[in-house]
């Protein structure tokens, strides 16, 4: 029988995609197939993204890595959602939690209930329901409960820290399971004249490097997918208009927070990401409303410290490829298309992108249904996640900059207006069972918002002799008495890191 599995893998590009490509890969298939890493020092990596969502958890796990070990080796910290500030207008707030709102005590669901008593003013922030929040606004952090019927096991989380650093990481754990590194920048590949699939890529030097199976993790340029296979990409500016962005790191001041901060500006959005050893902060902005001295100036106007290094600036289109696999070649991280960094999502897609092309690897042959059903998937992700993002734009009551007038007034997808029609109706959430952002992510991003149901559930006025509101007080009260309890984020950290093996 004709030996097809996959011998050479060439991974074009490093940073956070190229690393945890190689990792994961490496840890997948062990020896069974030669894995180069290329990168080039000389181009650097755009290594701005250090927030991330709670499926980097099971990432690491799955490849064996030790938390503590990370969250020391990344100068990591601990992250519970995100606040965001001056969305819907200014001067008002809400959060974004990882986990469920409430503690289920019926078959109706608890949020069911909240709208109910919301709706009857009885009770107020939605956010006093979430563990998380409550536990973050305090500036305290433990692991979750595995007992599900504390409150402390209604929470999740994910992580703060240097992206740099991550890569680093995963490069070290990569080459001890025998993964090649190669210093040079790709400046040609060759494809086949009778499939047009790509046979090898070279470098300045002249080096040239065959494969069965390329990876391009190349960056918002796509060397390989782009370039070299003319893919195409699908422009979604006119429903994600940002297109710059402006990062510098600061002097940490305060607390490390366990959470991430975004601040509506008048043409964009602020991010700050606390870590060990800084404090990340970034101006993401349509160029059409601003210019790129007026941002940078307002972003290093609202820095919590000393800036730490020159302001960094970025150029992208809001988007993915018409195919993130084509032909022998598939593109991951910004190679595949970009969606803005507002809930964390760059490091997912990521993982989703590598987790999936293991889920269909291919040999030699290339089964271009393989391709056809990944590109179907990852097409699909992007498309949940970019109707998720597209919400925080329209859903809001600014009109005090031109930027917020667009949004507030510009079409949307007719998937997400779907979706914002029968929340407004009845509160009902309206997701796919793939759907990455869970009910609780839309509810918090709906109320934060001002989406607000016309009436709750029917559910909810047909069981009247359920003490809904005395068991929301009890919630309440115990999540208070939890987050108490809990330790300092600081002193987590600390300990925590200390606890990892040498």
């Amino acid at each position: 029988m004709t030996d097809k599995r996959i011998k050479k893998l060439v991974i074009v590009g490093g940073g956070s995609a190229g690393w945890m490509s190689a990792a994961a890969i490496a840890n997948a298939v062990g020896t069974s197939c030669d894995i180069t890493v290329i990168e080039s020092e000389a181009i650097g990596t755009v290594g701005v993204g250090e927030a991330t969502i709670p499926p980097i958890r099971f990432f690491n796990q799955s490849l064996g890595i030790d938390e503590a070990t990370f969250v020391r080796e990344t100068q990591g910290s601990f992250k519970l959602g995100i606040e965001f500030i001056d969305w819907a207008k200014k001067g008002e707030s809400y959060f974004h939690p990882f986990g469920q709102y409430g503690a289920e005590f019926d078959s109706v669901p608890f949020y069911h209930y909240w709208m109910r008593e919301y709706l009857a003013g009885n009770i107020n922030s939605l956010d006093d329901y979430s563990m998380a929040w409550v536990a973050a606004k305090n500036h305290r952090f433990e692991h979750p409960s595995p007992d599900r019927r504390m409150v402390q096991s209604t929470f999740d989380y994910a992580y703060h820290f240097d992206a740099t650093m991550y890569a680093k990481f995963l490069r070290g754990y990569a080459e001890t399971r025998g993964v090649s590194r190669v210093e040079g920048k790709v400046t040609q590949a060759e494809i086949d004249p009778n499939n047009g699939f790509l046979k090898s890529v070279s470098l300045e030097s002249g080096e040239t490097f065959e494969a069965d199976l390329f990876i391009d993790c190349t960056g918002f340029y796509g060397l390989l997918i782009e370039k070299y296979l003319k893919t195409g990409y699908d422009d979604w500016s006119h429903y994600l208009p940002c297109n710059r962005a402006v990062a510098v790191p600061c002097e940490t001041n305060g607390d490390t927070l366990p959470y991430t901060k975004s601040t509506a500006k008048d043409a964009g959005w602020q991010w700050r990401i606390p870590l060990q050893h800084r404090t990340g902060n970034g101006y993401v902005y349509c160029d059409s409303y601003t210019d790129q001295d007026t941002a940078t100036q307002s972003l290093l106007d609202g820095l919590d410290g000393a800036a730490r290094a020159e302001p960094k600036h970025l150029r992208f289109t809001t988007g993915a490829r018409k195919q993130f696999w084509n032909k022998n070649c598939v593109a991951i991280g910004l190679s595949a298309g970009f969606m803005e960094p507002l809930e964390s999502t760059s490091l997912h897609l990521i993982q989703y992108g590598i987790m999936r092309l293991l889920a269909m690897f291919p040999d030699r042959d290339m089964s271009p249904l393989l391709a056809q059903e990944y590109n179907a998937l990852t097409r699909a992700e992007y498309e949940r996640i970019r109707d998720f993002l597209i919400l925080h734009y329209t859903a809001t009551e600014r009109e005090d900059t031109a930027f917020w007038r667009y949004c507030k007034n510009m079409a949307i997808p007719d998937s997400l207006q779907y979706k914002i029609d029968h929340f407004r109706d009845s509160g009902r959430v309206v997701s796919s069972e793939r759907e990455l952002f869970k009910n609780p992510s839309w509810i918090a991003v709906y109320i934060g918002q001002g989406i607000i149901p016309k009436r709750a559930p029917i559910m909810t006025q047909m069981r009247g002799n359920v003490p809904a509101e005395d068991r929301m007080k009890g919630i309440h009260s115990a999540m208070r008495d939890a987050a108490n309890a809990m330790s300092p984020h600081d002193a987590f950290i600390n300990t925590y890191a200390k606890s990892a093996p040498m």
